[in-house]
């Protein structure tokens, strides 16, 4: 399948679909005229990039694990590897939510300053 036909049945657009390219996440033959075409895996492949996307993963640890995946959810082959992984992103994740929890107790604190004194003016 030509990528507007992939673009339809997956719902991302061409230009994501080449950007995935671009990363090395999919991998289109290409016919004769330099059309890119697709397989039927395509479509799986592009369903569990999405997925792995939404989790926060970046496009090089995607490709990375991309390999491993299997079905829709996706599920992996069983590797260490990927556990490492997968509790690395957890763990930065964790240290960002804690920065931001961080930043809107002080931004909290600001506002409620801020309000406060105009309140005074009032």
């Amino acid at each position: 399948m030509r990528i507007g036909e992939l673009s339809r049945r997956t719902g991302v657009n061409a230009h994501q679909l080449r950007y995935y390219e671009a990363q090395g996440l999919l991998k289109p033959e290409r016919s004769g005229n330099g059309y890119r075409e697709y397989t039927d895996d395509a479509v799986l492949t592009v369903a569990q990039i999405r997925r792995l996307l939404d989790a926060g993963l970046s496009t090089p640890d995607i490709a990375w694990l991309l390999p491993c995946a299997t079905g829709t959810g996706p599920d992996f082959e069983p590797c260490p590897e990927l556990i490492d992984k997968f509790r690395d992103r957890l763990d930065g994740l964790d240290a960002h939510i804690t920065t931001l929890h961080r930043s809107r107790e002080a931004l909290s604190e600001y506002l409620h300053a801020a309000e406060r004194r105009v309140a005074q003016y009032i």
